[in-house]
C-alpha cells in the first residue's frame, strides 16, 4: 500500500512537473526545432516564398562553395570581426571586473553602469547613436579637429568602418564584466597574502593566481563570445547602408544571409547559408572545447590533466 502511494505521488509529480515545462515544451518544438528542421529541408531546395520549394539536392551547397565570391568574403570579414572584437571584449571586461574587485564605494552602482551597454548596445537605437558620432561631422571628428586632426568619415570609408563596428562591440563588455566579477570574488584571499609573504608582486600574483584561477570563467566567455559574434547583425545593418556597403565592408555573414533570403526572397540558399553558418560555429566551439584540457584550470583535477 506505501510502494503504491508512493508511485502515485511520483506520477503526479512528473505530471505537475511536465503542466509548468508545457509552455517551454511548445515553444521549443514549434519556435525552435520546428523551424531548424525546416530550414533543414529548404537548404535542399529552391524556395523564393511564393513559390512551392523544389528540391535541388546539394544544389545551394555546391553554389555556394564554387561560385559563390560574396560567400568567401562576407565569412572572412565576419572571421576577422570576430578575431579581434572578442579578444578585446574580453581583455576589456577583465579589466574593469579587476578595477571594481578592489572594493570601491558604490560597487553596485559602477556595476550597472558598465553593464548598461551590454543590455542596450544591440538595439537599433544604439546604432544609429554610434552611427551619428562616428559620421564625417560627428562627435568623433569634432574632438580631434581641437588638436588639428582631421578625422576621416569613419562609417564611409571601406578601411574604418569595420573597426567601428569593433569599436561598439567591445563597449558591450559589461555582460563579461560581470561574470569576470563574480569569477574575482571567488578566488581565495589567502593565497594573495601567502604569495606576498613569499615577496610575489602584482603581476607575479595575477599569471600565477588570478589568471589561473579565472581561466573557468574566460573560457565561459569565450565560448558565449565567439558564439554571439558570428551572429552580429544589427551593427553591420544599421552603420553600414544596410545593403554591406561601403564596398561590401560592412557584408556580415548574417547581414548576407538575410539579404539573400529576405531581399532576394531565395530562401533555399539562405537556409544553406544558415546551416552552414551553424556548423563552422560548433567547429570552432569545438576546438574551444578540445583545448580547454590544455589552458583552462580546475582547482579538482590540477588543470584538467
Amino acid at each position: 500500500m506505501i510502494k503504491k502511494s508512493s508511485n502515485s505521488l511520483a506520477r503526479e509529480q512528473n505530471r505537475t512537473a511536465y503542466l509548468f515545462l508545457t509552455p517551454w515544451l511548445i515553444g521549443f518544438f514549434c519556435l525552435t526545432v520546428g523551424p531548424m528542421i525546416a530550414s533543414l529541408y529548404f537548404s535542399f531546395t529552391k524556395y523564393n516564398l511564393l513559390n512551392a520549394p523544389t528540391w535541388i539536392g546539394l544544389g545551394n551547397y555546391s553554389k555556394i562553395f564554387s561560385e559563390d565570391e560574396t560567400f568567401r568574403n562576407s565569412l572572412l570579414l565576419t572571421f576577422k570581426y570576430v578575431f579581434f572584437s572578442v579578444p578585446l571584449k574580453l581583455a576589456f571586461a577583465l579589466i574593469v571586473a579587476m578595477i571594481l574587485n578592489k572594493g570601491l564605494r558604490g560597487l553596485g552602482i559602477y556595476r550597472t553602469v558598465y553593464y548598461l551597454p551590454s543590455l542596450l548596445g544591440g538595439s537599433i537605437a544604439i546604432a544609429i547613436v554610434w552611427r551619428q558620432i562616428f559620421d564625417g561631422n560627428g562627435v568623433v571628428n569634432d574632438f580631434l579637429s581641437w588638436f588639428g586632426i582631421k578625422g576621416p568619415s569613419w562609417i564611409s570609408h571601406p578601411d574604418y568602418i569595420i573597426h567601428t563596428i569593433i569599436m561598439l562591440t567591445v563597449w558591450q563588455f559589461g555582460s563579461a564584466m560581470v561574470i569576470f566579477l563574480a569569477g574575482l570574488k571567488q578566488v581565495p584571499t589567502e593565497l594573495y597574502e601567502a604569495s606576498s609573504i613569499d615577496g610575489a608582486g602584482k603581476i607575479r600574483q595575477f599569471f600565477s593566481i588570478t589568471f589561473p584561477l579565472l581561466t573557468p570563467v574566460l573560457f565561459f566567455n569565450l565560448v558565449m563570445g565567439i558564439i554571439n559574434s558570428f551572429q552580429a547583425f544589427t551593427p553591420a545593418f544599421v552603420i553600414g547602408d544596410g545593403r554591406g556597403g561601403p564596398l561590401d565592408a560592412t557584408m556580415f555573414y548574417t547581414l548576407y544571409l538575410y539579404l539573400k533570403g529576405f531581399s532576394f526572397f531565395d530562401m533555399g540558399y539562405a537556409s544553406a547559408l544558415a546551416w552552414i553558418m551553424l556548423l563552422v560555429i560548433g567547429f570552432l566551439t569545438a576546438i574551444v572545447f578540445t583545448t580547454q584540457k590544455y589552458w583552462v584550470f580546475y582547482s579538482d583535477d590540477q588543470g584538467g590533466k
